[in-house]
């Protein structure tokens, strides 16, 4: 089992998203009250180490995409990010 470790915006972003289902960019944003930007950053950090997955898939999100993609946790990690969260 792997330590995840997350900064303060990625666990945000987790929480903000949930374990249960997936989440628009919109809706996300709304939720961490994070600028678009900074939003958009993160999910491309988390979709770049595997923990976030898009509909549609993407390899990278950008800014334009992201308000009206989907995203969700990746079931591989649910476990190892919900002992993250719980660590914080």
């Amino acid at each position: 089992m792997r330590n995840i470790k997350l900064s303060g915006r990625e666990a945000t972003v987790v929480r903000s998203i949930g374990f249960a289902e997936a989440m628009m960019g919109a809706e996300i944003q709304d939720s961490t009250r994070m600028e678009e930007g900074d939003v958009t950053d993160t999910l491309n950090s988390l979709m770049s180490a595997g923990y976030v997955e898009s509909n549609p898939f993407f390899e990278q999100v950008q800014i334009a995409e992201m308000p009206v993609t989907a995203f969700e946790i990746n079931p591989a990690y649910v476990h190892e990010l919900k002992q993250a969260l719980y660590r914080r």
